[in-house]
């Protein structure tokens, strides 16, 4: 029955209705599509489809450079990119229908296609350091250290060698678990939850009500985007001198805003609280209370005592050293914590997975199939033959890994000199089993652990490396490295189970991740290299763009290289107790179940605002309780445009940055400066004026 034919209108709660019960009512999604033909692995890589991931992975790259070197949070963009996707090839069809030309429809394994590209484009934003490991190399962050700040510990971005090193370390990973993909798909059935999701949003959007629904999505999208980006335009005059406008609004005193605790209208970051969880959120809060709240406080009354009155608020010998290296420790902890959690569930998982297949020493790699095969819905038979149609080779992989491993070992050490090639050949031994666990731990719990592998890197190549050899740049090298690999290997696993759901073929889903990477190779360092060359303070501490993570980084390679002499008075004792309260926390969460776990906070969530301060943290719950009360009034609407108002929040707010960069570069400054002062203050600076 055509279900159109008995409704004539509706309005969107009921729409979202129908969808969860076409949903519920229906045991298979892939009968719904069983009239329409999957197309060639060759027909879902279509020039439209490159066309608006170029476009789509500009958009994305802008904001999550932004992200990075602010805050360094990074929120899911997968549903953005889908819907997004959808919505310009959708528009593109439309017209072309219209018009009598349209040779191709466009179909769900094309914006299975897109979104893949898409997110490998802009992953490189983050797996490429530019807030982090790249930019951490550089002398703005050197100089806030009188640690190894020497030249062969130093390494200014330059858009050519950027892009060199991108492109001989981001397609290592995307080979090593290529042979590996039917045991972790279908053998092993791993979740993948993001990759999961993704599919089932892009399955709903080829359905006849799912198209509506998107359509509306998008709709209320570009509503958020315009009002985001006119927002920005509009705090942009008022911006003209250090201190000004909008972002330095006292919102709650003078007092306050002294320790970072105000609202500072960012529309990006109201944006990225209505995505993260509300626990995330409520962590960053409980951090910030505790660190500026609390302790900064209490360790700046012992000026003079604990460190010397003498330092600057940025000397890594004063407060900003206890800010710093404490953040680190309770990083520190949490990463290593759940790196031997996620170790052992996959150990764990892979003992069980191989004993209950008896699969022996036998991996079920390429086209061979498992010994047993328990009976198949409809829909797991139909993606388990179109997921085993059209095979990568092995040959191909093992081909491919060895000649990039060769190319990178002869290139990197003329990059970073203080790497030598040995170092490189040890990552390289390692990487595969480690890009396999990071792999199978994100499709067991959703979590990467690229950067965890990053920092154990920087100790491992910094230490082995020493002080007086570069062992601060070679460490920092080396994270790159590798967390190039294992971020690069679970995104790919993550495509491979989306385009599994979606019967998009593994083949198109690879060339998508490798064109999608080699265009981030390019785009990431540009759009950098624009923030580099626009903003004259960026890395500085309390800029706009203070790249936070890239001071961490260095830190850990600087702590990694010459032990803790660089340390504060009492700074040590503070990071091993935080450091323990980080494990000490996780593991009562992971020993008192789900229920209760989502009321105390995560140790890393909790750690970010140790050293940047609570004023996102404001940002960030102000999104949540906006979605909060938007749940109680209409969860349905909540969960159905919720995503959709706060992407487009973000993405109008981080393409403001491209004309801002655009008229710094110009030296278009901004006509007014609006600042807020005390009365005391007021009272001499009217005084000065009138004099």
């Amino acid at each position: 029955m055509d279900r159109s034919s008995s409704i004539t209108k509706k309005t969107d709660g009921d729409e979202i209705e129908d969808i969860k019960k076409e949903e519920d009512e229906k045991e298979s999604i892939e009968k719904i599509f069983e009239s329409k033909e999957v197309p060639a692995w060759q027909k879902q890589l279509t020039f439209r489809a490159f066309f608006v991931s170029f476009i789509l992975g500009i958009l994305f790259t802008f904001i999550v450079m932004k992200l990075n070197l602010t805050t360094g949070i990074i929120p899911s963009l997968n549903v953005s990119a889908g819907l997004l996707g959808f919505f310009f090839v959708k528009t593109w069809t439309a017209f072309l229908e219209k018009s009598g030309l349209l040779k191709q429809p466009f179909t769900r394994q094309e914006n299975t296609v897109i979104q893949t590209c898409v997110v490998a484009s802009s992953g490189i934003a983050f797996s490429g350091g530019f807030g982090s490991y790249l930019f951490g190399m550089s002398e703005i962050v050197a100089k806030q250290s009188t640690e190894a700040n020497d030249s062969q510990n130093v390494k200014n971005p330059s858009l050519l060698w950027m892009i060199g090193f991108l492109f001989v370390v981001s397609f290592l990973g995307l080979f090593s678990v290529v042979p590996l993909r039917k045991i972790m798909i279908i053998d092993f059935k791993l979740t993948y939850p993001s990759g999961t999701a993704t599919a089932y949003l892009i399955n709903s959007f080829h359905t006849p009500q799912g198209a509506k629904l998107a359509k509306k999505q998008v709709t209320t999208l570009g509503k958020f985007f315009s009002f985001s980006f006119l927002w920005g335009f509009f705090q942009w005059f008022f911006t003209s001198g250090d201190g000004c406008g909008f972002v330095n609004f006292p919102t709650f005193g003078l007092k306050a805003f002294d320790n970072r605790f105000y609202f500072d209208f960012s529309a990006t970051y109201v944006g990225v609280g209505m995505i993260c969880p509300y626990l995330i959120n409520i962590s960053l809060l409980v951090g910030a209370i505790l660190s500026w709240g609390i302790m900064w406080p209490l360790i700046e009354d012992r000026k003079g005592h604990w460190y010397s009155a003498e330092y600057k608020q940025s000397s890594l010998h004063g407060l900003q050293g206890y800010r710093v290296f404490i953040s680190i420790a309770m990083i520190l902890g949490d990463g290593l914590y759940n790196f031997f959690k996620v170790l052992g569930l996959t150990l764990h998982g892979l003992y069980h997975q191989f004993r209950n297949k008896n699969v022996g020493l036998v991996l079920p790699v390429g086209g061979h199939s498992s010994p047993s095969t328990p009976t198949l819905s409809y829909d797991d038979q139909r993606r388990t033959q179109l997921f085993l149609k059209d095979q990568i080779p092995i040959w191909v992989a093992i081909v491919g890994y060895i000649t990039i491993a060769v190319i990178s070992t002869i290139t990197l050490p003329h990059i970073f000199h203080p790497l030598k090639w040995y170092y490189i050949i040890v990552i390289y031994i390692f990487a595969p089993t480690l890009a396999f666990c990071n792999a199978y731990g994100c499709g067991l719990t959703d979590w990467s652990l690229a950067s965890t592998y990053g920092k154990l890197a920087i100790f491992v190549i910094g230490s082995w490396a020493g002080a007086s050899h570069g062992g601060v740049l070679a460490g920092l090298a080396a994270c790159g490295v590798m967390m190039n690999i294992v971020s690069t290997a679970s995104d790919l696993t993550q495509d491979f189970k989306t385009g599994y759901l979606t019967l998009a073929s593994p083949r198109s889903m690879f060339v998508s991740q490798i064109i999608g990477t080699a265009m981030g190779c390019v785009i990431s360092p540009c759009v950098f290299w624009l923030f580099y060359k626009a903003f004259d303070d960026i890395g500085v501490p309390g800029s706009q763009y203070s790249a936070p993570y890239a001071s961490v980084y260095r830190n850990m390679a600087i702590l990694g290289v010459e032990g803790f002499s660089a340390l504060p008075k009492n700074c040590l004792t503070l990071c091993y107790v935080f450091f323990i309260a980080a494990i000490v926390i996780n593991g009562i969460r992971d020993a008192v179940g789900p229920k209760w776990a989502r009321f105390i906070p995560l140790p890393m969530a909790m750690a970010i605002p140790f050293y940047l301060g609570a004023y996102f943290t404001i940002d960030m719950c102000v999104g949540s309780l906006i979605l909060f009360v938007w749940e109680k009034i209409d969860k349905a609407k909540a969960d159905a445009f919720g995503p959709a108002v706060a992407s487009g929040l973000i993405c109008g707010d981080g393409i403001w940055t491209l004309p801002s960069s655009i008229l710094a570069l110009a030296g278009v400054n901004p006509p007014i400066c609006m600042k807020f002062l005390s009365r005391k203050a007021n009272v001499r600076v009217d005084g000065f004026l009138n004099s």
